[in-house]
């Protein structure tokens, strides 16, 4: 089942940047406009002080005007500046993913640190590092999205295959919604994780009467009236500065719980700004996919809209944030209690909505994980999604390659693998035994996600995936690279009596003498038959594949090497059968570490 999918990737990614890079100069150009004219303002300004100096009414009636301008300039120009980098950050987006086309990629995200040496295939499958899947594939912007897209890779879940494939099949068909989701995420700037923010709105408690929005009304209102009073000449200036005083020492009761409120606040507010915009980007999109719709149901309120209700409090978030201005918060606090207000409304949100914030956050994580899956299968629409069956196969692929390979040069093969059977992989060094390994184990988790595979045709039953291809010895729990592999070894074996895996292993007990490691080797896999357990093991030991004779379970196939006109050759070819050409006495008087001489002597 082929990808619906067939814009071409190269030419839509070429067109959005030349689209956005445009827009980009429009926008630069009204920016400097509205510098010039902030200048001329403040120019202006000081004139108009200058000629009417000593008439205290008019200079501040000037200085009214001039602030309802300055604010709106102001306004103006911020929106402006989030919209450059916002295209910005689209032309970034666009740059990227034609960069990785080209299969240039290696200086993005790794993910490394998520590599688990215990985990069931983390380590053996190019999951992670450098030019590895996920750093090929990986769009996340916000961190608990990537925790997200992580989680499945690694979960091992095989329940709903179909239905992640809808889910991806329809993000894939939607990559301008997905590229202005991405620039949206990207330009959160995350001071606390999101676990944090979700945790200190569940444990907030709150320290403003409740009465205080209306004594703030009321207080305004005496403000204005003393003022308009100061004006018609009714009272001195004396009085004014009264009420401002009044005003400063009502606010300065609270000022310390004001002060850690808006520490908290400070470092949380960029992200429910950007949050309430990603929110509202779900809202206004309809998605067809059973897994989409039950995410953005998370954030479809019954009362209200939900970026709506982000969005107030992003601006509260704001609004506190501006007392740092001394302007707004001398004058602000001192007529009109402004930070009380605000606190006010701020712990009111918290109690009506806080709880509801976590499931926010989720459905957002959701869909940044799945953006990234969604520009991995618009990237790729040659590849296909495996088709799903019950049947007697485990896995039937044609035409498989690995995905990291650049598909000009890879050498496509067809596999198959019934349930409970075995293959026995043979070859040559470099031959491909280990490319392949790690193109069935990728394919397994690419499709246990719902990702399409890079391949002509697939099918498969879900199953999930165990592996063991890197073992390594541990010098801090000082164990040796044998009893590390036995422990690898009964891990596995664990984990398949417990339910049905794929199992992959390469040169298993590598880490004793050749007799024992044969002897071994047979005994395992007998185990592993009578488990009923599907999979492959790659060696160089031929005498392995002797257990094909005596169980019928078990097949033997090979990539084959060849010298022609002293040089070797590969076709990167699994053929069934047992391998008879072996390189590495070629190879090592080919590059002068030993002689001909020792080799024919040998």
């Amino acid at each position: 089942m082929q990808s619906d999918s067939m814009q071409d990737p190269t030419s839509f990614y070429q067109s959005q940047l030349t689209k956005f890079q445009k827009q980009l100069q429009t926008v630069k150009t009204t920016l400097n406009t509205l510098s010039l004219i902030r200048l001329v303002l403040f120019l202006a300004v000081l004139a108009a002080v200058y000629f009417v100096w000593g008439n205290t009414q008019i200079i501040l009636g000037v200085l009214v005007i001039a602030t309802v301008f300055f604010i709106a300039l102001l306004m103006r120009y911020n929106t402006l500046k989030y919209e450059r980098d916002f295209l910005k950050a689209l032309i970034k987006t666009n740059e990227t993913e034609l960069k990785v086309l080209n299969r240039d990629f290696h200086d993005l995200p790794d993910g490394k640190e998520y590599t688990q040496g215990t985990h069931d295939f983390s380590q053996d499958i190019d999951l992670f590092g450098r030019g590895s899947f996920f750093q090929y594939s990986n769009r996340t912007a916000l961190k608990s999205g990537t925790d997200r897209l992580v989680h499945g890779l690694l979960s091992n879940h095989i329940q709903n295959v179909d239905e992640k494939q809808q889910g991806i099949k329809e993000l894939a068909a939607l990559p301008e919604w997905r590229q202005e989701f991405g620039a949206v995420a990207t330009l959160v700037k995350t001071e606390v994780s999101v676990t944090s923010v979700v945790n200190w709105l569940h444990q907030y408690s709150s320290f403003v009467p409740k009465k205080t929005q209306l004594i703030s009304i009321l207080f305004s209102a005496l403000s204005i009236l003393v003022w308009a009073l100061y004006f018609l000449n009714f009272i001195s200036g004396y009085l004014v500065f009264a009420v401002f005083l009044l005003g400063l020492a009502i606010t300065g009761k609270y000022l310390k719980s004001i002060n850690k409120l808006a520490i908290h606040t400070a470092q949380i507010q960029s992200t429910f700004r950007q949050y309430a915009k990603l929110i509202a980007l779900l809202e206004t999109q309809d998605f067809d996919a059973k897994a989409l719709g039950q995410e953005r149901a998370k954030v479809i309120g019954a009362k209200g809209s939900s970026s709506t209700l982000l969005k107030k409090f992003a601006k509260l978030l704001d609004a506190l944030d501006q007392r740092n201005n001394i302007l707004i918060s001398l004058v602000a606090n001192g007529f009109f209690l402004r930070d009380l207000y605000i606190c006010k409304s701020i712990e009111d949100w918290i109690s009506n909505h806080g709880k509801k914030v976590s499931n926010w956050f989720d459905a957002i994580a959701f869909f940044d994980a799945y953006c990234s899956l969604g520009n991995f299968a618009f990237n790729h629409p040659r590849y296909v999604y495996p088709f799903i069956n019950q049947d007697q196969n485990t896995i039937d692929c044609k035409g498989a390659v690995h995905p990291l390979l650049d598909p000009e040069m890879a050498i496509a093969n067809d596999y198959c693998i019934a349930n409970d059977q075995f293959f026995v992989v043979t070859g040559a060094n470099m031959a491909g035994k280990s490319t392949f390994l790690r193109t069935v184990g990728l394919q397994i988790v690419m499709a246990n996600v719902g990702l399409p595979v890079a391949a002509t045709e697939a099918k498969y039953t879900p199953i999930k995936l165990i592996t063991s291809m890197r073992t390594t010895d541990s010098l801090t729990d000082d164990e040796s690279y044998f009893f590390s592999e036995l422990k690898r070894l009964k891990f596995i074996i664990d984990k398949i009596e417990e339910e049905p895996h794929f199992i992959i292993l390469d040169e298993i007990l590598k880490g004793t003498n050749s007799t024992d490691k044969a002897e071994g080797s047979k005994k395992f896999i007998e185990r592993l038959v009578r488990l009923k357990a599907s999979g492959i093991i790659a060696t160089h030991d031929l005498s392995l594949c002797a257990v094909a004779d005596s169980l019928k379970e078990v097949k033997n196939y090979y990539f084959d090497a060849q010298i022609k006109n002293d040089e070797l050759y590969f076709d990167y070819a699994f053929k069934e059968g047992v391998c008879q050409n072996m390189n590495a006495s070629f190879l090592l008087a080919k590059m002068g570490i030993v002689d001909d001489a020792s080799l024919d002597h040998n």
